[in-house]
């Protein structure tokens, strides 16, 4: 595994590892307490339990947002026929991950994770495995160069065959001075038509005070990486062109489900490439 620990010539560690700030929190590491993981450490518990003090239903939005991810997966690869799946924000490997939902469907579905942190992608490697008809890659490049990503998932993917592209809560770490919008139309540009993108983020215009308060709270204590709340007009800019899946952009628990009871602060929508004509 090329990022798997080592030492160098004069053994000193070298590893991804060796270079990971645990002083601060990461988005993933978060993410992964509040579904319970175990790949955490002391800062991004502390950050967990400072957003769950004033916002305890961020805990039924990480689940609920597994879930859309179920429903989204199992309709692109059921309904809407899709057998190429870009995975932008890998996040730590959980259950029900991109691949293993597409794959039951259809088990030559063929999948391509995307990660800038060398430690997701290590832990990506080691626990997400392919059925033998399809095919699973881990690419680890940052979502804002939309050339790599390209590039590296053409290795995989047809991309003159529809893909669909899964930004689940990534965009909201992208800030605006970096243009989420333009990276979003770069990467359904390179695509062929019939294409889908889905997308859930954490936005500012449900249960406002409350997710304003816990947003203040994590990008205080997270390093370089920052949250932005959008409102519901700047996430639906992300499908411009695009022909929204029913039921269009929603609350994330409302999209092709019956809610979750709780006021959750995200929107999820999918859109498809329309054909020429």
């Amino acid at each position: 595994m090329a990022d798997s620990l080592h030492a160098d010539d004069a053994g000193q560690d070298t590893s991804p590892a060796a270079a990971l700030d645990t002083s601060v929190a990461h988005p993933a590491r978060v993410y992964d307490y509040w579904l319970g993981g175990k790949d955490n450490f002391a800062a991004d518990r502390e950050a967990a339990e400072q957003v769950i003090a004033v916002n305890p239903n961020v805990l039924h939005g990480v689940r609920a947002n597994r879930a859309f991810l179920g429903r989204a997966v199992r309709y692109l690869a059921g309904e809407a026929g899709i057998r190429q799946f870009l995975d932008l924000g890998t996040g730590l490997p959980t259950a029900e991950n991109t691949h293993q939902v597409a794959q039951a469907i259809a088990p030559d579905a063929r999948v391509v994770y995307v990660d800038n942190d060398p430690i997701v992608l290590t832990h990506a490697r080691a626990l997400l495995t392919s059925t033998d008809e399809g095919a699973t890659a881990y690419v680890q490049a940052d979502i804002r160069d939309t050339a790599e990503v390209l590039a590296s998932a053409a290795e995989t993917l047809d991309l003159s065959q529809p893909v669909a592209v899964m930004a689940l809560m990534i965009l909201q770490y992208v800030p605006d001075e970096d243009d989420p919008w333009g990276i979003v139309a770069r990467l359904v540009d390179a695509l062929a038509p019939g294409s889908y993108l889905t997308i859930s983020d954490t936005v500012r215009d449900i249960d406002t005070e409350r997710v304003t308060e816990g947003t203040a709270r994590l990008n205080e204590r997270m390093g370089p990486t920052r949250l932005t709340l959008r409102s519901r007009p700047e996430f639906e800019r992300f499908f411009s062109g695009l022909e929204l899946a029913e039921p269009g952009v929603v609350p994330l628990p409302e999209w092709r489900s019956v809610g979750s009871g709780y006021p959750i602060p995200c929107y999820a929508g999918m859109g498809r490439k329309p054909y020429p004509g």
